[in-house]
């Protein structure tokens, strides 16, 4: 019996080796067909460790480029809706100074009282605000840019710019798209547009009374604060268009990125589990044939 144990040592000691080698391969497949991945730590991907590091950093970095931009267009869209309620102001505010310039007592007290309203609206509209954040301050984004409770008192002009409203400061927002591309969007509550809106009408709604020549030359500065309030709304436009054409962009390299990183981390599930199959029935072919080998003693060989 111990005769032959000892001729057979080698050959068992050899099948256990190869036992437990398929079984460590088994985990691994098993591993793999659960996650659906190569490996389930970067020390399993060998020479390609770095590639799928650098990958998935890339990834990393496109989203919050992408989150990023995101905000910002939601920012810039509340403030191109915010301009073109002040354009709707200015439309109004013409008109109804157009009706008054017939000399109509009625019409010229009308367009009084619509300004001191309109005048409100506008201080409204430059407090607006988005997730919390007021968007025509500058960088004071925490407090609202626009006092009109000294402002729309007193005698107005036609001719002086006055901003004394604004408490804001004169940073520009901008937006980082890309490694190389900045998107500046920001429009603060001192814009000269703006200033022009508030100008003539703080004029109108601070008069008792108006003259065909000050409405006249109230008119001749609603129209320019309307045609350079409207080229505020397409700067804003097309800063829209290049921070959704930039996240486009980094929603498609994303995209890209991600697919390389799944070609190099990712096993084809079905692949692994017909594999699995084939090493399950070595491993039990082989612990069939060890167990024969192991239960042979002298005695039942001499039979």
């Amino acid at each position: 019996m111990v005769a032959m144990r000892v001729a057979t040592f080698a050959q068992s000691n050899k099948m256990i080796a190869d036992a437990l080698r398929v079984q460590s391969v088994i985990a691994e497949k098993q591993t793999q067909e659960s996650s659906g991945l190569i490996s389930t730590d970067y020390g399993g991907y060998g020479s390609g460790a770095q590639h799928v590091v650098n990958l998935q950093v890339s990834v990393t970095r496109a989203q919050s480029y992408i989150d990023a931009a995101t905000l910002a267009d939601s920012k810039v869209q509340v403030m191109y809706s915010a301009v073109g309620s002040m354009t709707d102001i200015l439309t109004q505010l013409r008109s109804q100074l157009s009706a008054a310039s017939t000399g109509s007592s009625t019409e010229t007290s009308s367009v009084i009282s619509s300004a001191q309203q309109m005048l409100e609206q506008m201080g409204s509209l430059m407090n607006t605000q988005y997730d919390g954040q007021y968007v025509f301050g500058g960088g004071k984004t925490d407090t609202a840019p626009v006092d009109l409770s000294s402002f729309s008192s007193g005698a107005g002009s036609l001719t002086t710019a006055d901003t004394s409203y604004y408490g804001g400061d004169d940073e520009i927002a901008s937006v980082r798209v890309a490694a190389d591309q900045a998107v500046s969007y920001g429009v603060t509550a001192d814009n000269s547009a703006f200033e022009e809106v508030m100008r003539v009408l703080k004029f109108v709604a601070s008069s008792t009374s108006l003259s065909s020549s000050d409405i006249s030359s109230a008119l001749d500065l609603a129209g320019t604060a309307l045609d350079d309030t409207a080229a505020v709304q397409a700067k804003l436009s097309n800063a829209a268009s290049s921070i959704e054409t930039a996240s486009a962009r980094q929603t498609d390299y994303k995209s890209y990125a991600e697919t390389l990183s799944s070609d190099l981390t990712s096993v084809d599930v079905a692949a692994i589990t017909a594999q699995l199959s084939t090493y399950e029935s070595q491993l039990t072919a082989s612990y069939s044939a060890l167990g024969k080998i192991l239960s042979m003693n002298l005695a039942s060989y001499l039979k």
